[in-house]
This record gives C-alpha cells, structure tokens and sequence, in this order.
C-alpha cells in the first residue's frame, strides 16, 4: 500500500478526471482517491476551472460541490504573502503564458511547504512549465 503525505494538494485536472468517467485517467483517479488517506487541498482557482470543465453537466458539479461541502476537498484561500509570490512568479515565467491557478499552486505549496502536489496537465492543456521548471514537489500522477 501506498503511504501519502497528511496533506496533498491537487491541481483541476485529477478532479476532472475524477468526475468525467470519458476521461482516459478517470479510473487510475478514482482508484488514487480510493486508497489515498490524505486531505486533499486545492484553490478557488482549481474549484472555478473545474466547474467550468465540468459544465454543462449539472448533475456532476453539483456531486463536486457536495465534495466540497463535506470537505473531501478543501479550498485553500490565498493571503495577500500570495499574489506577492504569484506577480514574482509571473515575471519570472514571462515567456509563457499566465496561469494564475498554476501560479497560485505554486504560491500556496511554497507557503505550506507541501511534500507533494498532484497534477495532470498533460491530459487538459500539455505539461506545466511552470510546475516543471519552479518545482519539483509537483508530479504528473499517471
């Protein structure tokens, strides 16, 4: 069995995956969320990508809101120390495009100092620059 950090923050891809059963990792997701005893934590920004991802299908956001109101994910809010480090990060990643919800990842793993984050950019919008260059905590799951 496999040991998981206490915390693991998640980027809107894993969640997609988790609630779009057409999607090509939604069985190596549901089985990850099945054995992983971690809290899992995201952001506002993630939430807000993933309901739009999710859509029209009100059926499934409204089974990932009831996730998020009985806290199966819990949403990490961002402090001002936050957009600091985001407008740092934006410059210094100006040759790419922006993703704020990347960016604010990135911003809250460095402030809690997370062991590992879960992403899968790969199957939405190709691999995470910024994650691959900025840091290494963050892996692609599958």
């Amino acid at each position: 069995m496999t040991e998981y950090y206490p915390f693991i923050l998640i980027d809107t891809g894993i969640i997609v995956a988790f609630y779009n059963k057409g999607d090509r990792y939604h069985q190596q997701v549901v089985n990850f969320f099945a054995n992983c005893s971690s809290q899992l934590i995201t952001t506002v920004g993630c939430i807000t990508e993933t309901m739009w991802l999710l859509a029209p299908d009100v059926k499934v956001q409204t089974e990932f809101l009831s996730a998020l109101e009985k806290e199966v994910f819990i949403a990490e809010h961002l402090l001002s120390e936050d957009y600091q480090k985001i407008k740092q990060l934006n410059q210094i990643y100006q040759d790419l495009p922006a993703d704020f919800t990347d960016l604010s990842l990135i911003a809250i793993s460095e402030r809690w100092f997370f062991g590992l984050c879960y992403a899968m950019d790969g199957g939405y919008k190709g691999c995470n620059p910024y994650i691959e260059r900025h840091l290494a905590i963050f892996v692609n799951c599958f």
